[in-house]
């Protein structure tokens, strides 16, 4: 994502969405199910969409009471290239523009309506892939969201074969990081579950050291009755 501050407004442009290329993995209703997927936009999509839709808002996180902009009044460019579908936004929201300062904003997202897909599998997860929708609006993403696709905080730069190669190595980029985060992660829970199960042994040492104890005190307890029991037993004895 670019971003340009201005005196009183901010230009940001970028893609909102590679065609052709899977989003990381998603979970909600899929066909009536709630369903674990990745999906892709076929090339060309956006490019219908949009040429359907004349009057496109831009949110931020989706939030329809937060309207930034919108291709409708020229506030907003939106158009499909040979990477995907990529945004120039002219914002004068006060708090966007405070978060542009401050280094937020994480990228893009969209809401659709989806009128043609297919399904079928990526890696042995489901996959859909849309070649249909309905385009609604377009949202920035400040740094509490986090963008389904890859690549979609990626600034256009050349043309041609340069930007197409600069733009896969962003992506391969950040798809390194996040697998960083996900190592990152494991270990994590590594660290988390050896300590566990060393509070657990601890634990069970403890209750048996607490249990040999109380057995070895009611040795105790049960030898000193049989002793004060014989002593009385001699004491009888004597009195014969």
């Amino acid at each position: 994502m670019k971003v340009e501050l201005r005196e009183d407004s901010v230009l940001i442009s970028g893609y909102v969405n590679a065609v052709e290329r899977y989003s990381k993995p998603i979970f909600e209703n899929l066909n009536g199910k709630l369903t674990q997927f990745v999906e892709r936009v076929k090339s060309g999509t956006f490019k219908r969409a949009l040429e359907r839709n004349n009057n496109v808002l831009v949110l931020l996180n989706h939030d329809y009471n937060r309207k930034l902009a919108s291709s409708g009044d020229g506030t907003a460019q939106l158009t499909e290239d040979n990477i995907g579908l990529r945004a120039e936004v002219t914002i004068t929201d006060a708090e966007v523009i405070q978060k542009a300062k401050e280094g937020k904003l994480s990228g893009w997202s969209f809401g659709m309506k989806v009128n043609s897909d297919k399904l079928g599998t990526e890696n042995e997860m489901v996959s859909r892939t849309i070649d249909d929708l309905d385009l609604i609006e377009v949202s920035v993403l400040d740094d509490t969201k986090r963008p389904a696709y890859n690549g979609t905080s990626i600034e256009k730069r050349e043309s041609g074969e340069i930007e197409i190669r600069e733009f896969k190595e962003e992506q391969e980029k950040e798809e390194q990081e996040e697998q960083k985060e996900e190592q990152v992660d494991y270990e994590k829970l590594a660290t988390l579950l050896a300590e566990k199960v060393v509070e657990m042994l601890s634990k069970k040492e403890t209750q048996e050291q607490d249990e040999k104890k109380k057995q070895d005190d009611n040795s105790e307890k049960e030898k000193e009755k049989r002793e004060i029991d014989y002593s009385e037993f001699e004491n009888r004895l004597n009195k014969i």
